[in-house]
């Protein structure tokens, strides 16, 4: 069984940010596959299902970005799943382009809150994501207002055929490898 998590933060307000692309590529997934995220469980959104035979739970932590390590950890202790081979998370990378995609095996957080705190209730940083492109924070804006605000027109078009992307990496790392989507999935987008 994998469990798919999409970082993001709940409430409407947050809805198709930067920061919430996490979110996007589980409801395209979840719309690919027919799987419902609808169930509150673990301090997430939750949805069973299947992607080619294989058990999936997608979640969407409700904790907010900064603490999604809270529900990362009680989804890995009650599915009783090994996080370095069966947990894939998938978030925001202000250091991509807007819709390159970088699958990764294992790393550091880089700054981002969301990923440094699941380290932190995992107690280790061996764990497959995906990051998903948002591009680079301008000169002289906020970090926080930039990951917080919205996509122009011809970016969420971008991100939305990144989210496909992304969903077809999931099946790749579950059904080969992370090094087979990592070949297939870590190129440069041309813009």
């Amino acid at each position: 069984m994998y469990i798919i998590v999409g970082l993001g933060n709940p409430t409407n307000e947050y809805k198709n940010t930067r920061h919430n692309v996490g979110f996007s590529v589980i409801d395209a997934i979840a719309e690919k596959y027919d799987i419902s995220v609808l169930e509150k469980k673990h301090k997430a959104l939750i949805g069973k299902g299947f992607i080619d035979g294989q058990k999936v739970i997608l979640a969407k932590p409700l904790t907010y970005m900064n603490l999604s390590g809270e529900s990362v950890r009680e989804l890995v202790d009650y599915y009783k799943i090994d996080e370095k081979e069966e947990l894939i998370v998938i978030y925001d990378d202000i250091s991509l382009d807007v819709g390159q995609l970088r699958i990764r095996k294992k790393g550091s957080a880089g700054g981002h809150n969301g990923i440094k705190n699941i380290i932190a209730h995992l107690g280790h940083d061996t764990f497959m994501r995906i990051k998903m492109g948002v591009g680079e924070k301008p000169k002289g804006y906020d970090l926080a207002d930039y990951v917080l605000g919205h996509f122009s027109e011809a970016e969420r078009k971008i991100m939305s055929e990144s989210a496909e992307k992304a969903s077809d990496a999931v099946k790749v790392m579950m059904n080969e490898s992370a090094d087979a989507a990592m070949n297939l999935y870590n190129k440069k987008v041309s813009s």
